[in-house]
């Protein structure tokens, strides 16, 4: 499923590169945390793509926006990567959430699309290394370190049927080692809640009581208090979850994809906007939330694989930005 991303030129970028490989299969606005299809099989790039890419000048030293210098229209087959430069700082890993500035460029007409470094107020984006939407992002990076600097070259395919390139170069600037799991005090829910139990690693399993009656407004039950700052509903945020329907169906998680999600709390559910802000980071919250604040009822115009149904999440915000 797709974000609904702001209109920002980080989001711009970053919507590319969460593009590459996740399956698009939502409606506009108001999506899931995260996609929710695993990635497909890309085909491994051909010479000729692999020469496209190996084509592109870098024109710039690292820390400033480039400029790209490429004969246009580049085009590739299939998704194509190029480590331009490694860094010189500590080595990454899964789970890591990466900060990284990026600009963005045309590779039908050459043209500037977006940058992080500009349109962005100078702050770079970040993402969830490791994150299966990001296929070949993780590959290229897999043996990377802070500093380092890539091209990413993406074929779209647009609503009238044509293909264009978009050609996307990001420089990591950051990584941070963020908790596997929500860490505080644990709270009593309510009663009447569905309960939550959680494995050794801290992935959460649910029991919806019999009889359980579908609530008309979001419920936001914390589990557990964390320490860390209160979560605002202009950040993004880290965080493990998984979504159930009502009758106890596993429709999304960020602990079978292995790795949490990194999102703005502006681009889901209004259920998660307002659900999550004004939570502390390091807490676990339950949430059941109506229709109305998930994908709305379903209709003609409302064809959505979720819409009508109450949802129910537990989330583990694990860092904030």
């Amino acid at each position: 499923m797709n974000f609904r991303l702001p209109a920002r030129a980080t989001a711009l970028a970053l919507a590319a590169a969460l593009a590459l490989t996740a399956c698009g299969s939502g409606s506009d606005g108001g999506d899931a945390p995260s996609p929710t299809a695993s990635p497909t099989e890309a085909a491994s790039p051909s010479a000729a793509d692999v020469a496209a890419l190996a084509g592109v000048k870098v024109d710039g030293e690292a820390g400033a926006e480039p400029k790209l210098v490429f004969d246009a229209p580049l085009t590739v087959s299939t998704i194509t990567t190029r480590l331009v430069e490694d860094g010189d700082g500590a080595a990454l890993k899964d789970g890591q959430r990466i900060s990284a500035h990026v600009v963005v460029f045309n590779g039908q007409d050459g043209s500037r699309s977006a940058s992080t470094w500009k349109e962005n107020e100078g702050k770079a984006d970040s993402f969830t290394l490791g994150d299966p939407s990001l296929g070949a992002i993780n590959d290229v990076l897999g043996d990377a370190h802070v500093g380092a600097r890539v091209l990413v070259a993406n074929p779209q395919t647009g609503t009238d049927g044509s293909v264009t390139t978009s050609l996307m170069f990001f420089e990591v600037v950051d990584a941070k080692t963020i908790p596997t799991r929500a860490e505080g005090e644990a709270v009593t829910p309510a009663e009447g809640l569905p309960t939550v139990t959680l494995d050794d690693d801290g992935k959460p399993s649910i029991d919806i009581p019999e009889g359980y009656q579908a609530p008309t407004e979001l419920v936001a039950q914390t589990l557990i208090k964390g320490t860390g700052p209160v979560v605002k509903d202009t950040q993004s945020i880290t965080a493990h979850y998984t979504g159930w329907t009502l009758d106890g169906e596993v429709f999304d998680s960020s602990w079978e994809r292995g790795t949490p999600a990194t999102f703005g709390l502006q681009q889901v559910i209004a259920g998660w906007t307002q659900g999550l802000a004004g939570q502390t980071v390091g807490s676990q919250v339950l949430l059941v939330i109506p229709a109305d604040l998930a994908y709305g009822e379903k209709s003609d115009t409302n064809t959505h694989q979720l819409a009508g149904e109450t949802l129910i999440f537990v989330v583990d915000i694990l860092d904030a930005e």
